[in-house]
């Protein structure tokens, strides 16, 4: 490797930090508006029994723990390139 490739690691990285932060957020941000929307009707019967299923909001918070955790090892490997090189 190059001695310029561990910032191409790190700066790749931080934007997959970054992007699940965001994931995150606008899962929890999904999650709550569903719920008050649900809590708002008198028939709660799709609350209770789960039917239909959405996975939307949880898919988006894996999906975000997911690229953090990437992120995350990449900023790792990019700064033992940087002390190694």
């Amino acid at each position: 490797m190059s001695d310029g490739d561990w910032v191409i690691l790190m700066g790749l990285g931080g934007l997959f930090v970054l992007l699940g932060l965001i994931a995150l957020i606008w899962g929890k941000r999904e999650e709550k508006s569903y719920y008050n929307a649900i809590s708002s009707r008198p028939d709660v019967r799709e609350f209770l029994e789960r039917k239909p299923v959405r996975p939307e909001p949880g898919a988006l918070k894996i999906g975000g723990w997911i690229a953090i955790t990437i992120g995350l090892l990449m900023l790792l490997t990019g700064g033992a390139l940087l002390l190694w090189g």
